[in-house]
């Protein structure tokens, strides 16, 4: 741990008799003693993610609005919130100018605004939110100047580092690229998921249990494609068994998402730099199972869509179709639940039985 960082705990524990053993730094908007509590989740981040202590620390965080774009790097920390409707995270980055915000450059997952790369970490009862104005973007019209291209706008970013992370009654608010799972494992219950485009999307091991993913609305037409959106984008390694599993769960919409048009999910294989060129990744065959889950009247009967991927001579010209990727669903009900038969199996879980048990085993 730096000085700086060792003097505030030290401080902090003079303040709280017996603070050096719970570990327990408070926030609070209206923070008035700073010697007692912290004024921005991110003052009180920089003193835990510098501490090097083998102790859990949990950051709890009083209801209010921060607007602060966070990265825990320190294994075993507790971010606690007030109650999801009460206590609000959220930041506006995007991926068209967020590039300096991640070590290699790359805008979608600099755009996240939080960023968990670590280890044993736990997050409740709190709204994490990108608020990046996605559908003034939307409305404009193809050739204007003033609309972006790269309008990705992550909430939650579980990075490369990031394992047995938990997120439990909370709330994840954006519109395209909502969620990226781009580490190991993480299990999410009883919240919220809400976004548009591939809004659950990467190559991690998560199970989503007892939650809504809801779809929302997009502000300008989509031609060339029988869906106007879709839930997730899985991009899971051949060798990797398990990817996205949502078990128990509600797929809904908000107001003015039209019926029958949008796509459970469609295979992203991303473009990865190779000694022999820069392309689509061969190896990226994700892996998503629907199980027991509702499904309103906006998932299109064909359930899964093909996407496109980056050729070998740099076009987006390759198709990757959802019967060469490893997808599944099973005991859906609802009014979305009827389906066109794609030649895809439908029963995923005699495979995912074991691999879901790993989900629960104490990390």
């Amino acid at each position: 741990m730096t000085r700086t960082g060792m003097l505030a705990l030290a401080m902090l524990a003079s303040a709280w008799p017996g603070v050096a053993m719970a570990r327990t730094l408070q926030v609070r908007a209206d923070c008035e003693d700073t010697r007692r509590c912290f004024r921005t989740i991110g003052d009180a981040l920089a003193i835990a993610n510098a501490d090097r202590g083998a102790d859990a620390i949990t950051l709890r965080v009083a209801p209010g609005d921060y607007r602060e774009k966070l990265t825990i790097s320190r294994d075993r920390v507790r971010l606690v919130g007030g109650g999801a409707a009460r206590t609000r995270l959220h930041f506006d980055a995007v991926a068209q100018t967020a590039k300096r915000y991640h070590r290699d450059g790359w805008g979608t997952p600099g755009s996240a605004t939080l960023t968990i790369n670590a280890k044993h970490v736990s997050v409740a009862g709190i709204r994490i939110e990108n608020d990046y104005d996605y559908p003034a973007n939307d409305r404009l019209p193809n050739g204007d100047p003033a609309k972006i291209g790269n309008p990705q706008a992550v909430a939650l970013l579980l990075d490369v580092a990031s394992d047995a992370v938990s997120i439990a009654r909370s709330e994840l608010i954006g519109y395209q690229d909502t969620l990226f799972a781009n580490g190991r494992r993480v299990h999410i219950t009883d919240s919220l998921i809400a976004g548009n485009v591939d809004f659950i999307f990467g190559n991690g091991s998560m199970l989503i249990e007892r939650s809504e993913i809801r779809t929302r609305r997009r502000f300008a037409p989509v031609p060339e494609t029988p869906f106007e959106s879709f839930v997730a984008a899985p991009s899971t390694l051949l060798d990797q068994p398990i990817g996205i599993i949502v078990y128990r769960s509600r797929l809904t919409r908000e107001a003015g998402v039209p019926a029958a048009s949008v796509a459970l999910a469609r295979p992203w294989h991303p473009t990865t730099r190779f000694p022999d060129g820069r392309y689509a990744n061969p190896r990226a065959v994700g892996q998503i199972s629907f199980i027991d889950r509702f499904m309103d009247a906006h998932i299109a009967p064909q359930h899964w869509a093909t996407m496109n991927g980056t050729a070998r001579d740099g076009t987006m010209t390759d198709v990757f179709r959802p019967q060469d990727a490893r997808f599944y669903e099973t005991g859906s009900h609802g009014p979305g639940a009827r389906r066109v038969d794609m030649g895809m199996p439908s029963d995923g879980l005699g495979a995912i039985r074991p691999i879901r048990r790993s989900f629960f085993h104490r990390w």
